[in-house]
Order: structure tokens, then sequence, then C-alpha cells
């Protein structure tokens, strides 16, 4: 009787009868025999190997997932499914190239599978064995063969797929294997070092205290002279080495930051290990003294300024102005493009500037030892009008605690009423005013920008519910509202 294996290898060959790979023209079926044998460095889970085999079989031919699910089971079909690309039927494939890769590897990002993440190594492995071999034959004449025809496009797509496998797999062969190919094509795409054998120093923050949580990660008290930030599951080892050399190059220009030892596995998590001694963050200061609400919105406005008046000559800092653009594309733009448009003309109308802007500013991203603030969280720091981070505190004290306000205590430490007092403190500090006309104009201005923001995150997913669409609307509403009142968002 045959076993589930051989009869995925019978099967896949009967129905990828006839077809052959683009470049060399030899018969399709090496190609998913291939990757089976890739997954088997990896692994012998029987199930893994055999969705290695039938990883195209729904994608590029006529068999289909309840099919291979009676055949081979839920598990199989499952990890085929996460290599299975929507074709959009009826559109060029040259036109929906970028789409089918990002649906795609949004999925592999978000995929907490080990199994998912072997079977994409193994089948980009194999893709780019040919693709390297046929580069080194016929120079760029290769690409031609492809939908997508600019080579640095296939560049991003096996460095987003080697950057979302890399902790669970970066001891594997596959995987040192696809750096040295992607590193031959596309030249210090990634660190060679990448390519040698590496191991993260494991940790494990079970019983340490939680002192500070954003939207990157939470920080813990790892023992009496460490803290430890473990990243969620949706941050790369190209995300934690960033915010590592913006720390470096913060500190560098006299911002307070907390510099890292270097990149830990938090089992399935980056983690980045400081030595920090009493680092209470701002926030658990907040919770274990709500009275002092005042004192510590005054101390945060007084870190804005700082912040705000630091410049730099480094190209390494993003434009803000350019990433908020992009989300109102991603977002309003979706819903109402000339309102879109009109928010956009207001950005373009900010002069440009060198000034940091910190980009994730709130009380669980300012750590304080022995009284004095240090800064985290730095990876989406940028240049830009400091109305881009006042943006992100009205979003997160004042929209989302109005929404959700037990998601405010939990991920705060404080109530929403707090949150709210704590705002309109850190406001009037920040401007320096206690004029009610100037500080109202200001907080539409800000109100706008958080309302555009709160859309493109809204918008990430695919199908909304009647609640989320009702509150997308909500806000395309207010900022309907908003942008009749509001002629500059300069701050």
């Amino acid at each position: 009787m045959m076993n589930k294996l051989e009869e995925a290898i019978i099967y896949a060959t009967l129905l990828h009868q006839g077809k052959a790979r683009k470049i060399k023209n030899t018969p399709y079926i090496l190609h998913p025999l291939e990757v089976a044998e890739i997954i088997s460095t990896m692994t012998d889970d029987i199930d893994i190997i055999t969705a290695g085999v039938l990883h195209d079989v729904v994608e590029d031919t006529d068999g289909t997932l309840p099919e291979i699910r009676n055949r081979f089971g839920e598990r199989v079909a499952e990890l085929v499914s996460s290599e299975t690309e929507n074709k959009y039927p009826g559109q060029d494939s040259s036109v929906t190239w970028m789409k089918r890769k990002e649906d795609s590897l949004h999925f592999l990002k978000n995929s907490t599978d080990t199994g998912v993440k072997m079977l994409w190594l193994a089948d980009k492995l194999s893709n780019i064995r040919a693709l390297a071999g046929s580069v080194s034959e016929l120079g760029d004449d290769v690409w031609e063969v492809f939908n997508q025809k600019d080579p640095a496009m296939h560049c991003w797509y096996y460095r987003k797929v080697a950057e979302y496998v890399e902790l669970e797999l970066n001891r594997t062969g596959a995987y040192k294997e696809l750096i040295k190919h992607i590193n031959y094509i596309w030249p210090g795409t990634i660190d060679v070092e990448k390519s040698r054998y590496k191991k993260y120093k494991e940790v494990s923050v079970e019983g340490c205290k939680l002192i500070g949580r954003g939207a990157k990660g939470d920080v813990y008290r790892y023992d009496d002279e460490l803290i430890i930030k473990v990243y969620n599951e949706k941050n790369t080892y190209a995300d934690v080495e960033r915010e590592i050399e913006l720390s470096r190059k913060a500190f560098v220009m006299g911002l307070p930051t907390a510099i890292s030892f270097g990149i830990v596995a938090v089992g399935k998590q980056y983690g980045a290990m400081y030595e920090l001694l009493d680092s209470p963050s701002v926030s658990n200061c907040i919770a274990s003294a709500p009275v002092r609400v005042g004192e510590y919105a005054r101390l945060m406005a007084d870190i804005g300024h700082m912040v705000h008046s630091t410049e730099t000559d480094e190209d390494v800092f993003p434009d803000s102005a350019d990433t908020m653009r992009l989300w109102i594309t991603e977002g309003v733009m979706r819903d109402d493009e000339m309102l879109a448009n009109r928010i956009i003309g207001l950005i373009n109308a900010l002069p440009p500037t060198k000034n940091i802007v910190h980009g994730d500013f709130h009380t669980g991203n300012v750590l304080l030892q022995n009284g004095e603030p240090l800064l985290i969280d730095l990876d989406r720091m940028s240049v830009g009008n400091p109305i881009f981070d006042l943006a992100g505190l009205y979003m997160s004290y004042i929209f989302y605690a109005s929404r959700d306000p037990e998601q405010t205590k939990e991920f705060m430490g404080f109530t929403a009423e707090v949150a709210g007092q704590f705002y309109n403190e850190f406001i009037k500090a920040y401007l320096e005013t206690e004029d009610e006309k100037r500080i109202s104009a200001v907080n539409d201005k800000v109100a706008l920008i958080s309302a555009a923001r709160i859309i493109r995150q809204v918008r990430k997913k695919r199908t909304l519910s009647e609640e989320q669409e009702a509150y997308k609307n909500m806000l395309i509403g207010k900022i309907r509202e908003l942008v009749e009142r509001v002629d500059s968002i300069m701050i």
C-alpha cells in the first residue's frame, strides 16, 4: 500500500504532466520534487514534505484544495494553501505581480507555523537555484521570461522571504544557501554573516516583570541589570537591526537612548537586550500614581521638545511626510480620492525640515532611568514636522481610548479617563499655552492626521466587519468635517 508521500508524487506527476519550467523548459515536476527534497533536510515531518510535492498543484493545475484535503489531510491542505497565490482571474499577470506577492508575503510574515516557513524556504531556494544558474549563463536576458521584468522587484521579494523565515530557520543549510544565491544575483543585498553559522542566544521572559508595552513589542525586566524588548511576530531581524542602528544614530546626536547589546531569540520572536538599572516606563509611573499625570505630561512635553528640536544631516532617516502620504493612499484614498488629495495637499505644503520625529512617541516608549528619560522603539524614527508625533499621541490617548477603554487600560496600564487627562495636559505643556482657541486649532490638525492613520490601519484587513466598516465611515466623516476648518497642518 502506498504511503502518503508516494501517493502525492504520483498525483502531482499526473497533474503537472506536459508542463515545463519557464527558464530551461525542464519538466515541471522536477521542481516540486526538489522542494520536497530540500524540506527533508530540515524535517522528517511527512505532512510538510508531502506539501512540498503538492505546493503548486492548486495554483498551476486543475487540482483543488478540497481534493488535497480529502486525499492527504487537513494539515497538508493548509500548507499548500499557504503557498497558493490569488491569481486575480481576468487580470494581466504582469499587472497583478506586486499585489500577488504582497498578499502572499503578508500571510508568511504573520504565520507562526514553522512548517509554512520550511515550505516557503524550500520553494524559494529551488527557484533561486535555477535563477542563479540562468543569470550566470544568460545575464540580464533572463528577466524577459518573467511577468515581472524588473530584477530589483525580484530582489525585494526574495529578501523579504529571507527576513520572514530567518529566526526559525537561520541555522539550516537551506537558509544559508538561499542567502548565498541572493547575494550572488544581487551583491550586497543581505549581510554575508547570514550565510554563515549563527545561533542567537536563547532566553525566556517567563516570570519576568513587564515594564513597558508598545506597538512593536513588550519590554521586560530580565534581571537586576538587564531588560529585554521582545518584538511581536510581525517584526523581522531586519526590523530589529534597523531599530538598533537608529538608536545608535540617535545617541550620537545627543538624544537619550538605550544602546542594545544585540539580538536574542525569545521563543519564536526576536528580542533586543539592553543594560538598564532602574527603568520603569512613563506609563508605569502614571499607572502607579495617576494623580501625578500632569507632572508626567509636562515631562513628556519636554522630551518631545528635545526630540523635535534635534536636527540631523544623516540620510538614513526617512521623511515622515512621505510615510504619511503612503498611508493616506493605502487608506483614505480607497474611500474618497478627493478627500485624500486634500490631506495630501496639506502635507505637501509643509516646509522641508531635518528635525527628528520619533515615529511612535507615547508613554510606553519612554523609560526613566534614575529619573532621566531614555527613548526606545526608534525603528520609525524619521525627519519632519512634529504634527506626525502629536497625531500618534492623539490616536492612542483620545481616539483609541474613547473607542475601547479596556484596551487602553491593558495597553497603557491606566484608564481611558487618565489617558484623556494626560493628552490635555501634554498639549498645553507642549504648546506652552493655556489659550483654548490655540489648543483647539492644533487639536483639529492633529485629529485630522490621526484619523487618516487609523483608517489606513483598519483598511489593512482584507475584509471589514460591520463594526469596522461603521468605525471607518465615522472617521471619514470626521475628516470631512475637519478639512473644512484646517487650512494648514504646520505646528
